[in-house]
Parts: structure tokens; C-alpha cells; sequence
């Protein structure tokens, strides 16, 4: 087995850095505003991907995260703001 050292290694460690850097990072309200606009179905997912610039694998994985965290609230698993409300 080849160990990668010199330039090789060093240009993919340069590339990886540089996918890393340049890998855009989407604020929490843009996922909940594309997840829901999914949602309505106005525009099919494949549609919304093509417009807001994301693959569809990362939709669906927005999507599930949104739903799962809806779902864990709703059984009481968040309940630090019923707590505040008085319920």
C-alpha cells in the first residue's frame, strides 16, 4: 500500500480545501422556506432544486430533518416552550 506524500498528497489535501471552502452554507430560515415551499407543491422538487440551486438529495434530507423535528415537538420531546406558555 502507497503512502501519499509530495505533491500528490499535498494537491488533494489543496482540493479538499477547497471544495470545503467553497460549499455554500444555507442559513436555517432559507432550509425552512424551501422545505415548506416543497411542502405547498405549487412546483414539483425537482423544479424548486433546479431554482434554489440545491440537488434533491439535500431537499429530502431538509425535509426530513424539518418533519422529524415537527414530530419530536409535537410528542413533547421539545417542550421547553410549553413550559414558558404554561402548558
Amino acid at each position: 500500500m502507497r503512502h501519499k506524500s509530495g505533491p500528490e498528497g499535498s494537491a488533494e489535501k489543496t482540493v479538499k480545501d477547497i471544495r470545503r471552502a467553497t460549499r455554500k452554507r444555507h442559513a436555517t430560515e432559507e432550509k425552512i422556506r424551501i422545505v415548506l415551499e416543497g411542502l405547498r407543491g405549487e412546483y414539483s422538487i425537482a423544479e424548486l432544486c433546479r431554482r434554489e440551486n440545491i440537488a434533491q438529495s439535500l431537499y429530502y434530507s431538509w425535509s426530513k430533518e424539518f418533519l422529524e423535528a415537527g414530530k419530536e415537538r409535537l410528542a413533547g420531546d421539545g417542550a421547553s416552550g410549553d413550559v414558558a406558555r404554561g402548558e
